[in-house]
């Protein structure tokens, strides 16, 4: 196919944009399936929607992270100042396997495994909150946004006294002008308990981290303490938003799907593979972490020049009927299988099995626990949060209906086809 003509930018900032990305993409993807748009904090980008062309891109060694490669002369991120940085996600090879193999060996599905009876517990407590708190509740404030960041701090070993101080700042980020402010905090404080668990270890991620990385072959460097920082840092970071957002954004899918949802309720084996297939009719996030071209490069015939950012479309490419038929469609009956909610390639998401595992606590408890649970605002007024990278809302009010005592936790069974 030859390069197409390109015609005025469209924008990635515009409410058609945010409230509705996939209409957005589909729009793209049929008309404009590689093409230039308007992004802030870029000046413009390269969008990638179809399917195909978005594997192919999460796969290209020629699509770069790491900014020190960028034609012409190295760029910064404006977080490399506040020592948050430098991990594997703003990394390519050869570095990028010495800062995520770490991060393998201490990240394990066993340790997953054993966090998922204390993320049953807490959900029930969120739960029994929510019961005692009224008929209606915001889902995101309450329970959605609690849950991930609770077992966050669990994992990397945040002692009880530090949690609510770290869950507040954490969920501070989005806020006006507080990001820099939370990227300063987080880093002094994990600079501190990263000190401390050098010095006396525990059973958590952290210093699984610390010794994974002391233990690291005489051939290769070991993490600095900024790296250690930094990949503290993502893990917290990139394990909570996402995971937000597929708990909420999976539980309104529910509750918008009556005849699904119903097929749940009577099976619940139907678990791991409702989990799928929320992550793809979801899609926590609207697109990859920015690439940047380090040379031509031609992606769905369209060539892209040297330096310049490639945005790639994820939920664009989870429903792109080439690959998923009647992609609009929820069933968690079909093959999801290469959905790329996930991401694909070198920086597929490390935080998948526990993504995976603290969305099937969340739902199996809110089933067993609010049978009536509904919506309690008409669907068309819920609002997608006005940012370019995560698919949000901005809310999720509820009505909770009569709360049930707890029954055994089926979310147990999904380690079973995990």
């Amino acid at each position: 196919m030859a390069d197409a003509i390109q015609t005025e930018p469209v924008s990635l900032e515009g409410e058609d944009y945010y409230q509705d990305p996939w209409g957005f993409f589909a729009r793209l993807r049929e008309s404009r399936p590689v093409t230039k748009v308007r992004m802030p904090g870029y000046g413009h980008a390269w969008v990638v929607t179809r399917y195909a062309d978005v594997r192919a891109a999460l796969a290209d060694p020629r699509l770069a992270r790491d900014t020190n490669r960028w034609p012409g002369g190295a760029r910064s991120r404006p977080s490399e100042a506040r020592g948050v940085a430098a991990h594997m996600l703003h990394a390519d090879p050869p570095d990028h396997p010495r800062l995520r193999r770490p991060v393998q060996r201490a990240f394990t599905p066993r340790r997953i495994a054993q966090l998922q009876p204390r993320t049953a517990q807490i959900a029930a407590s969120l739960a029994d909150e929510m019961a005692t708190a009224g008929e209606v509740t915001d889902l995101l404030t309450a329970y959605a946004r609690p849950l991930p960041v609770t077992v966050l701090c669990e994992l990397l070993g945040v002692p009880e006294a530090d949690r609510s101080r770290v869950s507040a700042t954490v969920l501070r980020y989005d806020a006006a002008g507080e990001m820099p402010r939370v990227e300063d905090d987080l880093a002094a404080y994990f600079t501190g308990l990263i000190a401390a668990r050098r010095a006396e270890p525990g059973d958590d991620l952290l210093s699984a981290l610390i010794t994974a990385s002391d233990e690291s072959d005489q051939t290769e460097r070991q993490l600095t303490v900024t790296e250690l920082v930094s990949t503290a840092f993502l893990l917290v970071m990139a394990g909570f938003d996402t995971t937000v957002n597929l708990i909420a954004s999976g539980t309104l899918a529910l509750l918008t799907h009556p005849q699904e949802l119903a097929r749940l309720r009577a099976d619940r084996s139907l678990l791991p593979a409702t989990v799928e297939e929320l992550l793809r009719f979801t899609s926590p996030v609207n697109h990859a972490n920015d690439r940047f071209t380090t040379e031509e490069v031609s992606i769905g015939g369209t060539t892209v020049p040297a330096g310049e950012w490639v945005i790639i479309a994820l939920p664009s490419a989870n429903r792109d009927p080439a690959r998923f038929p009647g992609p609009d469609r929820l069933d968690f009956g079909r093959d999801t299988s290469g959905h790329v909610a996930f991401g694909h390639g070198i920086h597929y998401c490390l935080g998948a099995p526990l993504a995976r595992m603290e969305t099937a606590v969340a739902l199996s408890t809110l089933l067993d626990r609010f049978p009536r649970l509904s919506l309690a605002v008409p669907q068309e007024t819920l609002r997608w949060r006005s940012v370019s990278l995560m698919n949000g809302l901005e809310s999720l009010p509820v009505r909770l209906g009569r709360a049930v005592a707890v029954r055994e936790d089926c979310s147990a069974k999904f380690f079973d086809t995990c």
